[in-house]
């Protein structure tokens, strides 16, 4: 499964069902503060729509009910990686990004074998508060000199006309949350994504 350099992040199966018919091939579901009954029904709208589009579903966090569903990707914060059960995961057969934000938690990334690793926030965020402050452009092309073959997502404060800067840098994928949830024209928004990214990959 090869990871295409652009995937948004996204709160519902509602987005999910608007946005991957553009022409997305990775998503993100990221769900926060509903019961697992609702999360269940969400997850299950999302992978019959990505089923449809040939897209991979990434879902974050909610480990036990990716594997329930027999979904093919993971996504962990480092607090939720401390509580997961990778073996269980891996056995399953899903696919593994994580979450890291400085050397300490870099390190403890790389050693549970991820297929990628984000690092953020790249640029200052509006989504929620951080405890880190931006990690600039320098930080993506230190931390894919030191990443090799594990793919470097950049994430955070992340729009269209900062992707190509990211990806330069040593990005081999931009993510993006506010910059399309937040847009006037979201499918316009994503089509410019698409455009912008994958012309750097061509």
């Amino acid at each position: 499964m090869t990871l295409d350099p652009f995937y948004p992040i996204v709160d519902s199966a509602h987005w999910v069902a608007r946005l991957v018919p553009l022409g997305i091939k990775q998503i993100q579901l990221r769900i926060k503060n509903l019961d697992d009954d609702l999360i269940r029904n969400e997850i299950q709208a999302a992978k019959a729509v990505c089923e449809q589009y040939q897209c991979t579903l990434i879902i974050n966090d909610h480990w036990q009910l990716a594997i329930e569903q027999n979904c093919q990707f993971i996504h962990l914060g480092q607090e939720d990686l401390a509580d997961a059960d990778l073996g269980a995961i891996r056995q399953a057969g899903l696919r593994l990004g994580l979450s890291s934000h400085d050397l300490s938690e870099l390190g403890i990334a790389v050693t549970a074998k991820p297929d990628y690793i984000a690092l953020g926030p790249v640029y200052p965020t509006v989504l929620k508060k951080m405890k880190w402050h931006q990690q600039g452009l320098e930080r993506v092309s230190e931390w894919k000199q030191l990443l090799g073959n594990i793919p470097l997502v950049a994430i955070g404060g992340m729009t269209v006309e900062r992707a190509a800067g990211a990806l330069t840098a040593g990005a081999d994928i931009v993510s993006a949350v506010s910059d399309i949830s937040l847009n006037a024209d979201p499918e316009q928004r994503v089509r410019q994504w698409l455009a912008v990214t994958r012309e750097r990959v061509q």
